[in-house]
Order: C-alpha cells, then structure tokens, then sequence
C-alpha cells in the first residue's frame, strides 16, 4: 500500500500521493465536504476520504465513488534528484 502526505506549496494545502514509487499531487480537500484528503488513505490509485468514504484518481484527481460528485483538482508533478516540485500553475 502507498501513503499520503500533506505539505504546503505557495500556500495552497496539497496531499502527495506515493503510488508504488510514483507521486502524484491533488488539492488537499475533498470536494464532498472541504475536508483535508491527506487524514485519509491510499487504497491501489485511490485516495479514500476517511470522513465519508469519497474516492479520487489519486494522479488525475477524477471523482471515482459518492458521495463527492466533482473532481479534485490535481497538479504536475516532477522528482529531480530526491525533491519533489510541483507546478502550481
């Protein structure tokens, strides 16, 4: 199983995801109810929201189960030697 974990980048609150070596990056919010998808965890590509089960493409950020109807909005991602950047544009 991967992992998540939530870092600031320009202030904006994102979850990294680790799936089987490659990171992803989604705004760290559930669109169902606003709350931080970093408390939840990654199950196969899957980011679970712990609060109400909501399920996310944990790259593309697509919406993959109720109760969220909208997507996460997902970012670039790039690992230079060890450091992650991710592009907030």
């Amino acid at each position: 199983m991967g992992e998540l974990k939530g870092v600031s980048a320009d202030g904006v609150q994102i979850v990294l995801a680790n799936v089987e070596g490659d990171i992803c990056a989604l705004l760290d919010r559930c669109s169902h109810e606003d709350y931080p998808l970093s408390d939840g965890e990654l199950d196969g590509r899957d980011v679970v929201c712990m609060y109400h089960g909501a399920r996310f493409d944990s790259c593309s950020g697509a919406r993959k189960t109720l109760p969220a109807i909208r997507p996460v909005r997902s970012f670039p991602v790039d690992v230079r030697d060890g450091d992650v950047y991710i592009d907030m544009e």
